[in-house]
């Protein structure tokens, strides 16, 4: 995928955190996922591009208490809290009730480059709305990442939302092909 000098993107990581990535289930292909995610962040910096990480809490004192340990980004992932912009959601689609759309938009950004976990979960939401808000949106096909359902195994959870959501919600790609 070429980049156009027209178009401004931004990576968005979704969830990378504690409980998700170090659960009772190990995420299907978690360490190429990890590290797919990592080159897309030295990608993104070498070409200027601002990267957004966002952690799922709950309320305070509840297990997914913005403090707990469990919500925090794992600490593989190369996300650097002074440069790069890491926010607190509280529901799968990354733009309800923060301020993401309002920052994207401060910097021009129209083309949104999406990564992270649960694919079914807070993935697909935030492609849809993103593809909604207005956005182009890239979805890495191989840096997401999931756990087994208990109908559904996690390779085939990821093939089917590369699949459904290509085409009418986003253009897929994979971590050695992008270019920002």
């Amino acid at each position: 995928m070429e980049s156009s000098p027209f178009c401004s993107k931004a990576l968005l990581i979704i969830d990378m955190q504690n409980a998700l990535f170090y659960g009772s289930e190990d995420p299907f292909n978690s360490i190429e996922v990890l590290a797919n995610i990592n080159q897309l962040i030295a990608k993104a910096r070498a070409a200027g591009a601002p990267v957004f990480a966002a952690r799922h809490t709950g309320p305070a004192g509840s297990p997914f208490d913005p403090n707990n340990p469990i919500t925090h980004l794992i600490e593989e992932l190369q996300v650097e809290p002074n440069s790069d912009e890491v926010f607190i959601k509280r529901f799968p689609n990354c733009f309800r009730d923060t301020d993401l759309h309002q920052k994207l938009k401060a910097r021009d950004i129209n083309e949104l480059v999406i990564v992270g976990m649960k694919t079914q979960f807070c993935v697909d939401t935030t492609c849809r709305a993103a593809a909604d808000a207005g956005y182009s949106v890239v979805l890495i096909a191989d840096a997401h990442t999931t756990t087994d359902s208990k109908v559904i195994p996690a390779e085939a959870i990821i093939a089917h939302h590369n699949d459904t959501l290509s085409g009418p919600f986003v253009k897929t790609c994979l971590t050695k092909t992008y270019i920002f």
